[in-house]
């Protein structure tokens, strides 16, 4: 299931940033991605893998809703069909749960092409071949799999992007989807503490992200969220 491969080791990688958040990272990733069943087969194992980490307790809503989700099947609807088909209408029709994190800073502009040929430039660097199939090289699960296989180049990605995973953490949250404590679990990861409110996560943009990332004459992070809330 992994989209990564290294072609060309670098000596200069240090190890990775402790167990728990490679494991945490690592689980996100095949978590938030469009089920399949293959990911259904490996949730024992996912949750076994957890159940040592501090984020144990954040990660069960997901695993109970991909195991179960009885809500989501109307009669003689198959389970994975079922899954797939929530995924679809939450994350790819939604944009208040958009799972590619520049269309959060830049929205649908022209900066966000220049800011997805910075990732995908990133990702080059690295040596690893990273396999995006049909998905941007911002889509959450492809980059928690690089923060994982390159710790050193793809958590200050993360961190780069840590407005645009709140926001995300906040809307799942406030919509009550069993998705939000995997977020939450990603946030806790990295360094800092998470906002409480979208205006608190607009004050951290200049913190960290770089300043250019939002562009002048953009839509702030806000007010592309309050925009999808009308």
């Amino acid at each position: 299931m992994s989209r990564l491969f290294r072609t060309d080791p670098d000596p200069g990688a240090t190890p990775g940033h402790g167990p728990d958040q490679a494991v945490i990272l690592q689980a996100a990733a095949l978590l938030l991605a469009y089920p399949e069943q293959e990911l259904l087969d490996r949730l024992d194992l996912i949750e076994a893998a957890l159940a040592g980490t501090r984020a144990a307790a954040l990660f069960a809503p997901v695993l109970d809703h991909l195991r179960r989700s009885p809500e989501l099947e109307p009669a003689g609807t198959p389970h994975l069909q079922a899954l797939q088909s929530f995924h679809v209408q939450e994350f790819d029709l939604s944009r208040r749960h958009a799972l590619h994190l520049s269309y959060w800073t830049d929205g649908d502009t022209r900066r966000r092409g220049e800011v997805l040929a910075e990732i995908k430039g990133v990702y080059r660097d690295s040596g690893l071949v990273v396999a995006l199939g049909r998905e941007l090289p911002d889509h959450l699960p492809v980059m928690l799999e690089f923060a994982v296989a390159d710790p050193d180049r793809g958590l200050p990605l993360l961190q780069r992007f840590r407005p645009s995973l709140e926001l995300l953490r906040i809307g799942l949250a406030e919509d009550h989807l069993p998705h939000a404590g995997v977020l939450a679990a990603i946030c806790d990861s990295l360094p800092g503490t998470s906002p409480k409110t979208r205006l608190e996560v607009q004050a951290m943009v200049d913190i960290v992200a770089p300043l250019e990332l939002v562009g002048i004459g953009s839509p702030t992070l806000v007010e592309l969220v309050e925009t999808e809330r009308r």
